[in-house]
């Protein structure tokens, strides 16, 4: 599972391949991923912003950036958690997404830009 730490903020991806949602035939693979976000530094943070970078195997990239998170804005305490679920459509069987989220601290609402690490989303039949 990919994760990394910025600024005291650990961020940990995990990704599923949908089959029930794809179409191998219509070239619609639809993955989920889960996101946990985990507050390891000494201050309240809130995630303000997301933007992703979504490649996949055909070439085609897409930039995605909005306001939180599936419509929240979460606030993390020193030591709190939160976890989403996601979900991303390809045209191939393999994409990738990275990106960042925008984040600011309570204490001096200085922004920050919290890694999300690079993941890879494979599809089931691709993998045998």
């Amino acid at each position: 599972m990919p994760a990394c730490i910025t600024n005291g903020i650990k961020i940990s991806v995990r990704s599923r391949y949908e089959p029930k949602h794809s179409s191998i035939t219509e070239h619609r693979y639809v993955f989920s991923y889960k996101i946990t976000i985990v507050n390891e530094s000494d201050y309240t943070v809130q995630l303000l912003r997301r933007h992703w970078y979504i490649f996949d195997s055909n070439t085609n990239h897409r930039e995605v950036q909005g306001d939180g998170v599936i419509g929240e804005q979460p606030i993390l305490s020193p030591g709190a958690s939160h976890e989403y679920v996601s979900w991303c459509p390809f045209s191939s069987e393999i994409g990738m997404m990275k990106g960042f989220f925008t984040m600011q601290r309570d204490i001096d609402d200085e922004l920050m830009d919290i890694v999300v690490p690079d993941f890879t989303m494979v599809a089931s039949p691709r993998l045998n």
